[in-house]
């Protein structure tokens, strides 16, 4: 199920006793009843945006847990599905900062397939329940998957939105990579998030480093 690009730098993480315990967890889960997002699209932003293409790592918690919302990218949800609450601050900031239009849908695919890897620390929930799948194993999966990146001898961008992202700043080599740090874009949280510029901050850096920005527009349903 892993991308082949990623099998190199994360292949041995499924022979530890924690993955076999985790894999258990989850199909147990699974038979009990829903678990989001489909198992194919678990590993869906590993897929989307294969290692070696990694420019900027985008942080989330775990995966929306509504049916048919999450489809493996965090923050984004399948076209036509109502967008989130904190994915319409996230365009909001975007529009305001950048003069971008809003868009008509949440589907995050373009970001991703410009190296923009769209991570959940946890990439599975039980429907209805957030938070269910919480320390169960994915999050050493995940930091593994950080760790990975940021050992590459390409530098990227990692963005750490809320309190939970920045715990993971001791993964990162901040010598070597930009850390763009920032409040949720939750509407808990989002007064302070609005205002905060993380896609200029990532584009900067992403020149910087010597790479292609990112085109943050979302392309309209039918487009």
């Amino acid at each position: 199920m892993l991308p082949d690009s990623w099998r190199g730098v994360l292949g041995e993480e499924f022979g530890k006793p924690y993955f076999k315990e985790l894999t258990e967890f989850v199909e147990e889960e699974r038979a009990r009843g829903p678990v989001y997002p489909p198992r194919e699209e678990v590993f869906a932003a590993l897929d989307a945006t294969p290692f070696d293409e990694v420019k900027v790592l985008i942080l989330g918690q775990d995966p929306y847990h509504g049916e048919g919302q999450g489809h493996g990218l965090c923050f984004s949800v399948r076209p036509g599905v109502r967008i989130p609450p904190s994915l319409r601050n996230i365009y909001k900031e975007m529009h305001a900062e950048l003069g971008l239009p809003i868009p008509d849908n949440g589907y995050l695919m373009p970001w991703a397939r410009q190296g923009v890897l769209l991570l959940n620390a946890v990439l599975t929930v039980r429907a209805g329940e957030p938070n269910s799948h919480k320390n169960k194993g994915w999050e050493q999966f995940t930091d593994a998957v950080i760790s990975a990146v940021s050992a590459r001898p390409d530098p990227a961008v990692f963005v750490l939105w809320g309190a939970y992202a920045r715990k993971k700043l001791r993964l990162i080599d901040t010598g070597r990579h930009t850390v763009v740090e920032g409040a949720h874009p939750s509407p808990l949280s989002a007064k302070k998030f609005f205002g905060s510029r993380p896609f200029t901050q990532i584009n900067e850096a992403i020149a910087a480093q010597g790479h292609m920005p990112v085109d943050w527009r979302v392309p309209a349903l039918g487009e």
